[in-house]
């Protein structure tokens, strides 16, 4: 068998239509797989890392705020556009796809698009509560539409296709550890822990937040162990602000970093997790069963940060606070009340674990044989 997978632009494209990819193999080990990308985009390191070959198209999407810069960038666009579709030609017909799948990112449209007037059976896989403006595109072509939340069907047209909500495939690592020994790792005692960060770039809205947080729990000795990762845009100013208060980053209390490279053991140990709220991030909260404090970033496409965090916030698995209305008391006044709540803590966690799917892959796989059986 062999599977066309199509992706680009951001982790949270890329690393789902990964993971879809080792889920098939673990059914069909003898599936032969080729990616599709941009040639710039992360996709192009990824992909390659991960062990799968890659197939490259020219595609960019359009600026709508008018600037010299980007009426060049749409000019670009446009060129992309009119060959794309020859390009994805090309791309399907010298690999012969039985079946396709497209998980997000401008690579994805002409692709899967061309995949499914081509007769190929498709589908794509939707990570967020609102749709990428690729996938709601591709909705009206495709055979099968894989949905992380429900949610997502408020914003698509759900006549026009067959949906499963499959839920977002995790890292295998996320709970193979308990709190206990999680905490034995990092040499914390067992003491309310929380973990904080902004992503491997950093928000400079949490690292504000996070420095006088822990500027806060520091001086009143409360017993609180902290991990933050700030990031690198917080790498020339977080440990300075930290000296700057005479608080030792070698600290039996504090793991401070710019970036936090064994994320399941961290998260593992804390009790409470701040941060962004990106499809992955809040689905290992979830698998986790961590409450959390989300604060959406209000610089992605459509808001989307936003509408995955209320699914938990509404569920009552998190405290939603978006960035605008985001300061350093009132962060700390929630610490404070979760940090004085046990019982509280325990339920928003109990409550991000009932959102989690543990069977992901089994539901991924019931669509990619749907595809198979109509691929013959």
């Amino acid at each position: 068998m062999k599977v066309l997978i199509s992706c680009g632009g951001t982790g949270g494209h890329i690393n789902p239509g990964l993971a879809i990819a080792d889920i098939i193999k673990s059914k069909y080990p003898d599936a032969e797989f080729l990616f599709a990308g941009t040639p710039k985009g992360m996709e192009s390191k990824l992909v390659p890392q991960a062990g799968y070959k890659m197939e490259t198209i020219k595609v960019a999407g359009f600026q709508r705020k008018i600037s010299v810069e980007n009426i060049g960038r749409n000019i670009k666009a446009a060129a992309y556009l009119a060959t794309s579709g020859k390009r994805a030609k090309e791309i399907i017909s010298n690999f012969k796809p039985d079946i396709a799948i497209g998980t997000g990112g401008y690579a994805a449209g002409p692709v899967i698009r061309k995949a499914a007037r081509m007769g190929i059976p498709t589908a794509i896989h939707e990570q967020n509560a609102y749709p990428g403006v690729t996938n709601k595109l591709l909705s009206k072509e495709v055979d099968y539409v894989m949905l992380t939340v429900k949610e997502a069907l408020d914003f698509m047209d759900k006549s026009k296709f067959e949906y499963s909500v499959t839920g977002l495939p995790v890292r295998s690592s996320i709970n193979h550890i308990s709190k206990a020994e999680a905490r034995k790792k990092l040499g914390f005692n067992n003491d309310f822990t929380i973990l904080s960060f902004g992503g491997s770039l950093g928000a400079g809205c949490i690292n504000e937040t996070m420095t006088e947080t822990i500027k806060w729990h520091y001086s009143k000795k409360l017993n609180i162990n902290h991990i933050h990762g700030y990031g690198g845009m917080g790498k020339d100013t977080f440990p300075k602000a930290m000296k700057d208060a005479g608080i030792s980053l070698k600290n039996n209390r504090l793991r401070i970093t710019e970036y936090i490279n064994d994320m399941d053991i961290c998260l593992a140990a804390a009790d409470l997790v701040i941060c962004r709220s990106g499809a992955s991030t809040l689905a290992e909260l979830e698998a986790a069963g961590k409450a959390s404090i989300l604060i959406p970033s209000p610089i992605v496409a459509g808001n989307h940060q936003y509408h995955n965090a209320m699914v938990l916030g509404k569920a009552g698995a998190a405290e939603v606070i978006e960035q605008k209305n985001v300061t350093s008391e009132k962060i700390i006044a929630e610490i404070e009340k979760l940090y004085n709540n046990p019982d509280k803590v325990e339920i928003m966690s109990q409550s991000a674990a009932s959102l989690h799917l543990n069977d992901t892959n089994e539901r991924i796989l019931a669509v990619i044989d749907k595809l198979v059986a109509k691929s013959k």
